[in-house]
This record gives C-alpha cells, sequence and structure tokens, in this order.
C-alpha cells in the first residue's frame, strides 16, 4: 500500500476510503488463512501496519485540529512531544503515588 507521506496528502474522505478497503483486505486474507488457500501469510501483517498506518494519519489530523482550535501552533515536534508529555506526566503521578504508600507503610 502506501506510505505515511502518501496518505498524508490525501483528504479525509480519501483516508476513510482506503481504511474500508484495507479492513475489507484484511477480512479476505483471514478468511483465506483459515480455509488454507493464503500463499503468504506475511500479506496479513503488511495490511494491519497499512491500518495502524491510516489510524495514525486520521489522530495527527485531529490533534492538528484540536490545536488549531486551542490556538496552539502545530508542529511535528509537538504532535511528538504531545504524547509523549502526557505519559511523562501519568508514570510521574504513579511514582508519588507509590512514594506515599512507601512511607505510610514505614513501622518508625
Amino acid at each position: 500500500m502506501a506510505k505515511a507521506a502518501t496518505l498524508r496528502t490525501l483528504s479525509d474522505d480519501q483516508l476513510l476510503d482506503e481504511l474500508e478497503s484495507a479492513r475489507q483486505e484484511l477480512f479476505n486474507l483471514r478468511f483465506a488463512f483459515a480455509t488454507g488457500q493464503l500463499d503468504n501469510s506475511a500479506q496479513m501483517s503488511a495490511t494491519r501496519r497499512d491500518i495502524a498506518r491510516i489510524h495514525t494519519v486520521l489522530r495527527e489530523r485531529e490533534i492538528a485540529a484540536a490545536d488549531a482550535l486551542a490556538g496552539v501552533s502545530p508542529s511535528p515536534a509537538g504532535l511528538a512531544g504531545a504524547s509523549q508529555g502526557s505519559a511523562v506526566s501519568a508514570g510521574a503521578s504513579q511514582g508519588s503515588a507509590g512514594v506515599g504508600i512507601a512511607e505510610t507503610g514505614d513501622p518508625s
């Protein structure tokens, strides 16, 4: 199928059409695999990766639209940082909860 750069040039409707056709292809590949008619099982993995690429591009656009509404300038580095930043802050809150538990469990 297409690389992510090619997918980014498509409109949302075209991406959704590509997603639907990729899902249909994956269904057909699974059916062929189950009946023993699939010669190259690597096609299933490639199709799943294509579906993931399409979902990634759609999610990037969703984040860019939300940032535009919030007045934040979207940037490729900002998109990666936003997803990593939430994971870091979630980890930080879990870490401080762990410290609190350790302090209250100390008998001295």
